[in-house]
């Protein structure tokens, strides 16, 4: 019998990747039927160059409002998932501090900072008016990529260019335009918490050039056991700046929220550029926001070039307009200007106006194109929101609002730090405890959910297998998107050989397959997954490998498929050493899988395509079981997760494999986040109740595995491999074929 993977299982165990370096010499032997012409690829999409943030991004309005309603919770838990924020982190204190008020003729400015996780903080200025009584509508207010955040100060220069072009009216308050729409909304009666991005101002414990101009791997943030945002470990933790600053914003405004002079059915979002994005995210995961006005970032365009406004799986088969869309029906304004959202009225609107107007609100949504400017969130911009949230806020104010001058704060003015309330910890040391204490929350939140009972067990799967359809991108495809043309067929004596194309339409996939048919059929179907492909089905002449020919000879047809970049997928017949990336200087891998499917997620996709085919085959089989091994435990873990009752019976050698052990982004088999959600335990707990045989954990299965086990009553449902490596596949087979 050949061995498809010549290395030992202990640096298997270490190293499964490498499995793939080592595969054209395993298999340089093998002849596998081909389907296509030598030379020849598939016709598959994903063969295309990878997508980035600056590609088209068109939002298709739903047809039916319940159609909106289910794709609205797949987008939003995507979101939720990409910012490492499913489950949402479990609330802890935030322990607010105000002080040093400055005192205007009719507001006040008080200086705050708040804890968003301990000893993790939030800081800006509460704008407060005078002579008002009641509760005040509250309004948050992202500052985006403007130099130096809270605390940008344009220059007396620029802002006279900004009065001649009519950007601006005064040159005192002109000169910030972010204070300037907090001390106008603060004068139409709102109380406005101007806060801090990551790296701006008084935010300075995760700093500026981490945060904002990563571009180079940093070999002293990437310990196993120590790391820092942006290194291989944090990914796999779905640690990211984008989500750091999204939960921010839902820390801030749960303190917001608390305030007694402020009404919390009336609350406020808006912001321009980056803070445009910090607004249309908070208002698309969190329903307590009332209106929401983000500026001149929806579009159909480039999607946020700043690592802060990229994140794993974020815009993959989605963006920045479905995003603003979750809003829907409430009431949503934007402007656009000569940047990337000059096309929003044509391109945006009118597909967010169907929205609203299958919702019921079609006069909830407006875009005021300000095409004349360039990236902006001058007066004239401004001036929509105030008309925009005067009318929904119901502030009652007579329109046109005019913007006044005022006296802008000073740096020393605004600051929260001063010698009686010290300035935290920063830098490096921080960052890696600060992660670390992430990570710790992330895995108490996990070990909670530990399937105790049919009840828990249904939660943890939620959450869990929510997590995880997110990260692969679907579950099993509908039937009426999988297309088969029969290439050839060869009689074999006891059996027929098919071999095929299998497509995805959805997807844009086609696979190649072949199909063992044994005359004898007792309409069970072995779908059997390998490193190499369907080659790995074969031996060095040609026919079925022992294993293979014993379960055909017992009556089950067995199925091979060419995954992404496994076979003819291959032109030269050799698979790819790392998977692709974007072409960017700045080494961060959301920039590649924020907007394309990790090419582990693309082979899981390509085997539930598999397994939606047979299960509606027009032959009408009774039983699918699957077999994955030599390299291929940890795909056939996540299909079977996914694959629910499609799959009866299933045989996985993860050969001790996990995720935490990966140290390269564009490793063949990294999946960002799988660490948060039990690493490859995890992937696996999620078979249960199914019949499963497990090799390469020993003599018992992982406590996760066995737990998720046990919950749903079938303990015993789960047979472990502890012999030799070279039986593997007879007693996997052997076990499937019972």
């Amino acid at each position: 019998m050949m061995h498809p993977t010549p290395v030992t299982r202990r640096i298997r165990s270490l190293w499964l990747a490498a499995a793939l370096l080592l595969a054209p010499l395993a298999f340089a032997a093998s002849a596998a039927p081909r389907v296509l012409p030598e030379g020849k690829v598939p016709n598959d999409k994903r063969l295309a160059p990878l997508k980035t943030l600056n590609g088209y991004f068109p939002f298709q309005p739903p047809a039916t409002r319940g159609e909106w309603d289910k794709r609205a919770e797949r987008v939003r838990r995507q979101m939720l998932v990409s910012q490492g924020l499913w489950p949402m982190p479990q609330a802890t204190p935030a322990n607010a501090v105000i002080h040093g008020r400055v005192d205007r003729p009719d507001y006040t400015v008080d200086r705050v900072y708040l804890e968003s996780y301990p000893g993790h903080f939030v800081t800006g200025s509460l704008y407060r008016p005078k002579g008002k009584s009641g509760r005040l509508p509250g309004v948050l207010c992202p500052h985006g990529h403007w130099a130096e955040g809270r605390f940008h100060d344009a220059g007396l220069k620029a802002v006279r260019q900004e009065i001649v072009q009519g950007a601006e009216r005064f040159e005192a308050g002109g000169r910030s335009p972010l204070q300037s729409r907090c001390v106008q909304l603060c004068r139409m009666g709102c109380a406005v918490f101007h806060y801090d991005m990551v790296g701006y101002a008084d935010s300075q414990q995760i700093p500026f050039e981490v945060s904002h101009r990563y571009a180079r791997r940093r070999a002293n943030m990437e310990s196993s056991e120590s790391w820092g945002f942006f290194s291989p470990q944090a990914e796999l933790q779905l640690q990211n700046i984008m989500g750091l600053q999204t939960y921010n914003s839902v820390r801030a405004l749960d303190w917001l929220v608390t305030l007694p002079d402020v009404d919390p059915a009336r609350i406020a979002v808006t912001g321009a550029s980056g803070g445009g994005t910090q607004t249309f995210m908070l208002c698309g995961i969190d329903s307590r926001p009332a209106v929401a006005f983000p500026a001149v970032m929806v579009s159909t365009g480039m999607q946020g070039g700043c690592t802060c406004e990229n994140a794993p799986y974020l815009r993959i088969d989605t963006g920045n307009v479905e995003f603003a869309g979750l809003f829907a029906p409430k009431p949503l304004g934007m402007t656009g200007a000569n940047d990337w959202t000059v096309e929003i009225a044509a391109k945006g609107l009118p597909e967010l106006k169907q929205l609203y107007t299958l919702l019921g609100a079609p006069d909830h949504v407006m875009a005021r194109p300000l095409n004349h400017f360039g990236h902006n969130y001058n007066y004239v911009s401004r001036a929509a929101m105030y008309s925009w949230f005067n009318k929904h806020l119901n502030l009652g104010l007579e329109e046109p609002v005019v913007e006044e001058d005022y006296q802008p704060l000073s740096v020393a003015e605004m600051t929260v730090w001063d010698d009686a309330h010290p300035r935290p910890p920063s830098g490096e040391e921080y960052e890696r405890l600060f992660t670390r204490q992430m990570a710790e929350a992330s895995a108490r939140q996990l070990a909670a959910l530990a399937p105790r009972d049919a009840a828990s067990l249904a939660e943890y799967r939620r959450v869990v297998g929510g997590a995880l359809e997110a990260m692969i991108g679907h579950g099993l495809p509908a039937a009426a998107e999988i297309e088969y043309e029969r290439v050839a067929e060869q009689d074999r004596g006891g059996y027929t050989e098919y071999t095929a194309l299998v497509r995805n339409k959805e997807h844009g996939s086609e696979l190649p397959a072949v199909f063992l048919h044994p005359k004898n059929w007792n309409k069970q179907v072995v779908l059997w997954i390998d490193e190499a492909g369907k080659a790995g089905l074969f031996g060095s002449d040609g026919s079925p490998r022992p294993e293979v020919r014993k379960l055909v000879d017992g009556g089950a047809t067995v199925a091979g498929v060419d995954l992404l970049y496994q076979g003819e997928f291959n032109a030269d017949g050799q698979p790819p050493k790392k998977a692709r990336r974007v072409d960017k200087d700045r080494e961060f891998a959301g920039y590649t899988v924020g907007y394309n499917h990790p090419l582990f997620a693309e082979r899981v996709e390509d085997v539930l395509t598999l397994v939606t085919f047979i299960k509606n085959h027009q032959d009408k089989p009774e039983r699918i079981h699957l077999v994955a091994l030599n390299g291929a435990g940890p795909w056939g873990a996540a299909a079977v997760a996914l694959a629910g009752e499609a799959i009866e019976r299933a045989a996985l050698d993860t050969a001790g494999f996990r995720f935490a052990k990966l140290t390269e982004f564009d490793d063949v088999n990294f999946l960002p986040g799988a660490v948060k959600y039990g690493d490859l335990p995890g992937l696996v707990s999620l078979a249960a109740p199914h019949a499963l045989w497990l090799a390469g954990e020993g003599a018992e299965p992982p406590a996760t595995v066995r737990a998720a086990y046990q919950a749903a009553g079938k303990g015993d449902a789960i047979a472990t491999y502890g012999g030799a490596e070279s039986g593997e596949a007879a007693a996997a087979a052997a076990w499937i074929g019972q």
